[in-house]
């Protein structure tokens, strides 16, 4: 009886007891559904940002690309010049809604896969709540890149084709959809796939790469944890400038292969088409078309999509943190 009663307590704090550890799951699933939420609001807010800021460059830039004709700085500003004269202000814009539909679920995905994949890649070679080594750090945005434009691409190429038809040839993005599937075929919503993701590997590995490299080297020399919003402009201007002349041929040859289908061409092929490009046009003034004008926008779209990203988060963070604590 005496036993009886010593065991009903003992027995009791068990049951009690046991469950305790499982109880901290749910947190912790909250706590990482939370931090995936705020990169991918965080992302999405800075591709938006950035791709809106630098639009008219960003379409005048695949307007010569596409072209046989040769670019200068001269020449960009008469085509935006005649291109306001003749279309109206707005019309710089014009493909800019496809870019926000494109952009958006690019950047949320991207820039979140790529906080996944640091974290992953932190685990495998043992560096967690660390930086990266330099190697793993170019892998982890490689990946992320490859993730966004895989799962996004026929935004894209919708996005280059409105950019470089008159308004009467499409009239929204759904309608730019509606032709290509009925008149090229579904195939063609994925022309210039290849190109694209193995542009996209050298591209988002180094800019990220870059990115997270200056941002690591700033902690070390200046002893503080976080640089400073024009420091971050700073490091992803640098970063967006290498990522972008890195890849900057087979952006080219994507755009070629994009536009084939109403600018009267047929590139089959991602070496077919740089050897058409070098014929008629030769190695630098073909493949690195718009280049110096992608030195002006590559640098401040990345520059402001890094910064917007970080500050983004850290606000969010701080927003949760204040939730938490009055709850």
């Amino acid at each position: 009886m005496g036993n009886g009663v010593r065991e009903g307590p003992v027995a009791f704090k068990r049951q009690d007891v046991e469950p305790v550890p499982a109880s901290h799951l749910p947190s912790e699933d909250k706590q990482e559904q939370k931090k995936v939420l705020n990169s991918l609001m965080s992302g999405a807010l800075a591709g938006a940002v950035a791709k809106t800021a630098v639009a008219p460059l960003d379409r005048t830039k695949i307007m010569f690309q596409v072209s046989s004709k040769r670019f200068s700085a001269k020449e960009a500003y008469k085509l935006i010049y005649h291109t306001y004269l003749n279309e109206g202000f707005w019309s710089l814009w014009r493909g800019n809604s496809a870019t926000m539909v494109r952009v958006i679920p690019y950047a949320a995905i991207q820039f979140c896969a790529h906080e996944e994949y640091k974290q992953l890649l932190g685990s495998y070679y043992g560096f967690q709540g660390k930086a990266l080594t330099p190697f793993p750090r170019f892998i982890a945005g490689s990946l992320a890149g490859t993730t966004a434009a895989m799962l996004t691409y026929p935004l894209d190429m919708v996005r280059a084709r409105m950019a470089v038809t008159p308004k009467e040839m499409y009239s929204n993005i759904v309608h730019v959809f509606i032709r290509i599937s009925r008149e090229e075929g579904l195939k063609t919503l994925y022309r210039g796939f290849t190109p694209t993701i193995l542009g996209v590997i050298p591209y988002a590995g180094l800019s990220f790469f870059t990115y997270e490299t200056l941002k690591k080297l700033h902690a070390d020399h200046s002893g503080k944890s976080q640089p400073s919003p024009p420091e971050r402009l700073l490091f992803g201007a640098c970063a967006g400038l290498i990522g972008q002349s890195a890849s900057y041929p087979l952006d080219v040859v994507r755009r070629r292969m994009q536009t084939a289908g109403v600018l009267g061409h047929t590139y089959s092929s991602i070496i077919l088409t740089m050897q058409e490009i070098i014929r008629e046009e030769g190695l630098i003034r073909g493949l690195y078309k718009g280049l110096s004008m992608n030195w002006v926008k590559g640098p401040i779209a990345v520059g402001i999509s890094f910064t917007t990203f970080d500050l983004t988060q850290i606000l969010l963070r701080k927003l949760q943190h204040s939730m938490d604590r009055s709850r």
